[in-house]
């Protein structure tokens, strides 16, 4: 059988795909790019930038694919070169006498995108359906119970192959978090972006790809303190994975969990779990963070306010896109207020959700008190998400009244109001000299532990936008 590859040779790759073509084809210790031509099946592996190579599979027939590198790009740079190499050059397959186990599996479990092909030469009875269709319709709830049976088999073959991968990946997070200690945490402070970098990207290897990303941006948290905060906070984060590793191992099958260590479900799995919280109120947007992050990908996180609630509540929308794609406009903006049912992820202490439904605006106005006037330690939120879940990193307040305020080495200070104890937390980044000493009724931020990220404020000049 021919490839119809037609479709393919139209393609124009770009120079990551090119790259990824050479890397196919010059490695000459792995087996040779092969291909079954009775099923128009062509697969191969590239070298990535851990120990074990990426192996890509292509249907040449519907131009159905799968690859096991972690890229969000689909189709992913490795797969376009397997196509650009068997359009270009397919004489550099050779025929499989048998087809790998991983394809075997692959194949098990999508679905085809074409229905199968209809004999037009069958003959036809009174009912209008061929011999053949009649055939396959007795046997379609055999077949279909089969399929369905090894599409289970599958799966929990690959949910005990990540487990087992992901435990894997916890050792050596372990071993390499005593490395650090033992080097010590000055120097630690110092090299963290290559040492970071390292084990990321073994991470990513062994299907822990979120925790991956979480310790790659572990030097830009540190280096946004001052040089002698650094130790305390490589403290705090590593002593974070740590607890964070345990967590996983005495319930890896738990959903936040799984939702940090490894990867996060889908909107369709989170909309349908009937164990999600769903939550109908008015919110309203108080601040976003827009960052990019070292594996080329960008965070967007919207902030919102339940201004229903007798007591401050908030749910975190959070998306991310390729930076390539540049800058996508927002859904939301800052203090807009509407009317929606938010659907939230399940965890420990609940912020991440989806918008299932959103109803209608509704008209701007002050925030609730919140009972703001009888708090004691503007901290106490953030005590209570850290029992709840160590491992987190910022968790929003909603602080009571005070005011921003610099100190002689120009650090900007949330500064209480009304306090004999004189309560004050240092704020990042640099601050709106308008609104320095503004008095401030009620301040929404994040606290990381060291810093506050300012979101946004209740003044006498009605909502101040911080973010």
């Amino acid at each position: 059988m021919e490839f119809e590859l037609k479709t393919i040779e139209a393609l124009a790759p770009d120079q990551a795909s090119l790259s990824a073509a050479s890397k196919l084809t010059k490695r000459s210790n792995w087996p040779r790019l092969e291909k079954n031509e009775q099923q128009a099946l062509i697969w191969g592996e590239c070298q990535g930038s851990g120990s074990n190579p990426y192996r890509t599979v292509v249907d040449t027939g519907d131009h159905g694919y799968k690859c096991t590198c972690p890229s969000r790009k689909f189709p992913c740079k490795h797969t376009l070169a397997l196509m650009w190499i068997a359009a270009t050059a397919p004489a550099s397959f050779t025929s499989a006498e048998t087809t790998p186990e991983w394809v075997n599996d692959w194949l098990g479990r999508r679905r085809k995108t074409a229905p199968p092909p209809v004999d037009a030469k069958a003959g036809r009875g009174a009912s209008g359906k061929s011999i053949g269709e009649a055939s396959q319709a007795e046997e379609s709830t055999v077949d279909d119970a089969a399929a369905t049976e090894r599409r289970e088999t599958a799966q929990r073959k690959r949910a005990e192959d990540t487990r087992t991968a992901v435990a894997g990946a916890l050792d050596e997070l372990d071993q390499w978090i005593a490395d650090q200690l033992r080097l010590g945490l000055s120097a630690f402070a110092d090299a963290s972006s290559e040492r970071c970098r390292r084990i990321a990207a073994r991470l990513v290897d062994m299907k822990a790809t979120a925790l991956a990303g979480r310790i790659d941006e572990i030097p830009a948290r540190l280096m946004a303190l001052r040089s002698e905060e650094r130790p305390d906070a490589a403290i705090r984060e590593l002593g974070k994975l740590v607890l964070l590793a345990k967590a996983w191992r005495s319930a890896p099958d738990d959903p936040e969990l799984k939702r940090l260590v490894s990867a996060s479900e889908t909107r369709d799995q989170v909309l349908a779990n009937p164990d999600a919280r769903q939550v109908d109120s008015q919110w309203e947007v108080i601040g976003e963070k827009i960052e990019t992050r070292r594996d080329g990908l960008v965070s967007h996180s919207t902030w919102l306010l339940d201004l229903k609630s007798p007591t401050p509540q908030f749910a975190l929308l959070l998306d991310f896109f390729p930076a390539s794609a540049g800058r996508r406009s927002a859904a939301f903006t800052p203090g807009d207020r509407f009317d929606a049912r938010l659907v939230f992820y399940p965890s420990r202490q609940r912020l991440r959700a989806l918008v299932a439904e959103r109803k209608g605006d509704v008209v701007s106005g002050a925030w609730p008190d919140f009972g703001l006037g009888i708090v004691k330690d503007p901290l106490a939120a953030h005590a209570a998400h850290q029992d709840a879940a160590p491992w987190s990193t910022d968790s929003p307040l909603m602080l009571p009244a005070g005011a921003i305020l610099l100190d002689e080495r120009g650090t900007a200070w949330w500064q209480a109001a009304h306090d004999p104890q004189g309560i004050a937390l240092p704020v990042a980044g640099t601050v709106d000299q308008t609104v320095l000493g503004l008095d401030l009724s009620a301040t929404a931020a994040l606290w990381n532990g060291a810093r506050l990220d300012l979101l946004a404020a209740q003044s006498g000049f009605g909502r101040l936008d911080l973010s």
